[in-house]
C-alpha cells in the first residue's frame, strides 16, 4: 500500500501529498478503514521531512478524510464531513457593526443603490407570477435581458440565490472529493472555505494588472501532465472584473491567452462576475474564446441590492442542466417576484442613471484614496470595484491600530490561497464618504507603517 501512495504522489509538498491521498480515497483505491503508513514510514519512502507528511495528515484529518487514532494508527474514513466551519469567512466578518467606521465588509454603499420601491410597486400591482410549481425556473423576460447582456452566447442559463449559491452549486457539479482546482491568489475567502469543505486540492495562481498570469497557469497545467492525465485540474475559478480583493479586471487579450492555454485540457472555467454593473471595466469572459468550457456567474448584489439575492449562471449546458436538476430536489427555483423586479430594473432608465452615478462615485473614491496613500509612501491597489488592497508592515498591528481609532478593515491572510510574502489589509473604499478620504488615508498610512 505504501508503494501505491508513493507512486501517486507527483508533488511532495504537504498540499500535494494531501491531494494525492484524497484522490486515492475518492477513487476507492484506499477504501474506508484502510490503515495508512506512519508519518515516518511515508516520509522515508518519499525522501522528505516527517514534518511535511505530518502537515498533509493534519490537512486530511481536518477535511474528514482520515482519522488519527493514537497508537492504533491512522485510518481512512468514508469521506468528508457533512459540514465545516467557514473559518476564513468568519475572520473577515468578525468586526462588522462593532466599530464606528467599519470598512471591512466588502458591501456596497446603500446610499448608491438604485431605488427599487417604484419597481416593487409595479411588480406587486401585477399580482402573483407563479401559477404552478412546474413553471420554468427563469422568467422569460429576465432570461431575454440576461442573454442580451451575457459576454458570450450561453448554451444554457438559469438563476439562483446569489453568487455564492451559484459557486456552491457549480462546485457541487464539477468538483469531486480530492479534485484539483486552480484559483487566483489572493482569492475570495468564502470560495476557499467552500473548496476546503468539499475536499478539493487548491492550486494558487498569481495575478498581475490584467488578471491571472499566463506563466502561472502554464506551469500549473504542465505540472499536471498531458491533457486527460489522472489528477489533472478540473476547474479554474476567477473573478473577471474588480477582483476581490485586488480590484484587478481581466483584459480581453488576457482572456484570449488563458483560453488558448486551457483549450483541450478538460478544465471548466468558473467566472464570478460579482461586481457587475458597478465595475468600470467592460464585461470580459474566457467564454468569448472558449464557450464550450466556461460557466459565467453574474451577480447583482453589489449593483442592484443585496436583498435581491439573485445571480444568473450561464454557459456549459451539461453543468447548468445538472445544477438545475439537482435544485429541483431543494428550492426548485428562485422567487419569480424577485426575478420580475430584477427584469424591471435591467430595463429602467432611473436605475441606469443610479448605476452610472455609483460607478463614478466608487471610481472617484478609489482614485483619491490610492493617490493619497501613494503620497504618504504606502503601496495600495484598487483597480476597479469597491475594495482597496493595501500592503502593511504587520497585519495584526495594523488592524489593532485602526480599531483603536474606530476604523474596521479586513485582514489579508484569509484571502491568501498561498502565502504572498507581504502582509495586507482589504479596505472597502466604496464605503468611505468623500469628506473622510484624507483623514482615513492618514489613519491607514499610520497603520500600514506599524
Amino acid at each position: 500500500m505504501i508503494d501505491m501512495i508513493v507512486s501517486a504522489v507527483d508533488d511532495r509538498s504537504a498540499r500535494g501529498i494531501a491531494g494525492s491521498v484524497s484522490r486515492l480515497v475518492s477513487a476507492g483505491t484506499l477504501p474506508a478503514g484502510t490503515r495508512l503508513p506512519t508519518v515516518r514510514e511515508l516520509a522515508t519512502e518519499l525522501g522528505i521531512s516527517p514534518t511535511t507528511v505530518s502537515q498533509a495528515w493534519r490537512t486530511l484529518a481536518r477535511a474528514g478524510v482520515i482519522s488519527p487514532r493514537g497508537r492504533a494508527g491512522t485510518f481512512v474514513l468514508a469521506g468528508p464531513p457533512a459540514s465545516a466551519d467557514p473559518r476564513r469567512y468568519r475572520r473577515i466578518t468578525r468586526s462588522p457593526g462593532r466599530l464606528p467606521h467599519d470598512y471591512s465588509t466588502g458591501t456596497p454603499d446603500a446610499a448608491l443603490l438604485p431605488d427599487i420601491a417604484p419597481v416593487l410597486a409595479r411588480v406587486a400591482a401585477a399580482g402573483s407570477l407563479t401559477a404552478s410549481y412546474l413553471d420554468d425556473p427563469v422568467l422569460p423576460a429576465l432570461e431575454k435581458a440576461l442573454r442580451a447582456r451575457w459576454p458570450f452566447p450561453p448554451a444554457a442559463l438559469t438563476v439562483v440565490d446569489g453568487a455564492m449559491d451559484a459557486l456552491d452549486r457549480v462546485t457541487g457539479v464539477l468538483v469531486g472529493f480530492g479534485g484539483r482546482v486552480l484559483v487566483e491568489n489572493p482569492c475570495f475567502p468564502p470560495l476557499l472555505d467552500l473548496l476546503e469543505v468539499v475536499g478539493a486540492e487548491v492550486v494558487p495562481l498569481g495575478l498581475d494588472d490584467e488578471g491571472i498570469r499566463p506563466d502561472a497557469l502554464r506551469a500549473a497545467l504542465e505540472a499536471a501532465g498531458p491533457a486527460g492525465a489522472p489528477g489533472g485540474p478540473v476547474a479554474l475559478y476567477l473573478q473577471p472584473r474588480a477582483q476581490n480583493p485586488t480590484g484587478v479586471s481581466m483584459t480581453a487579450a488576457r482572456a484570449e491567452r488563458l483560453a488558448g492555454l486551457l483549450a483541450g485540457r478538460g478544465v471548466v472555467v468558473i467566472e464570478d462576475d460579482h461586481a457587475g454593473d458597478v465595475a468600470t471595466a467592460p464585461p470580459v469572459s474566457v467564454g468569448a474564446f472558449l464557450p464550450e468550457a466556461t460557466v459565467h456567474i453574474r451577480g447583482f448584489s453589489k449593483s442592484h441590492g443585496p436583498d435581491l439575492r439573485l445571480a444568473a449562471v450561464g454557459g456549459v449546458e451539461s453543468v447548468i442542466g445538472a445544477l438545475a436538476s439537482r435544485r429541483l430536489l431543494g428550492p426548485g427555483w428562485s422567487s419569480r417576484l424577485l426575478q420580475a423586479v430584477l427584469a424591471e430594473l435591467l430595463d429602467d432608465d432611473d436605475t441606469e442613471h443610479a448605476l452610472a452615478a455609483a460607478r463614478a462615485t466608487y471610481a472617484r473614491r478609489r482614485e483619491r484614496l490610492t493617490a493619497a496613500l501613494a503620497a504618504r509612501g504606502v503601496r495600495a491597489q484598487a483597480g476597479d470595484g469597491i475594495n482597496l488592497w493595501i500592503q502593511v508592515a504587520d497585519e495584526q498591528v495594523a488592524l489593532v491600530s485602526l480599531a483603536a481609532r474606530g476604523v474596521g478593515a479586513a485582514p489579508g491572510t484569509p484571502f491568501e490561497a498561498a502565502p504572498l510574502g507581504a502582509a495586507h489589509l482589504r479596505v472597502t473604499v466604496g464605503l468611505i464618504p468623500d469628506d473622510d478620504l484624507d483623514a482615513v488615508a492618514d489613519l491607514l498610512a499610520d497603520a500600514a507603517r506599524g
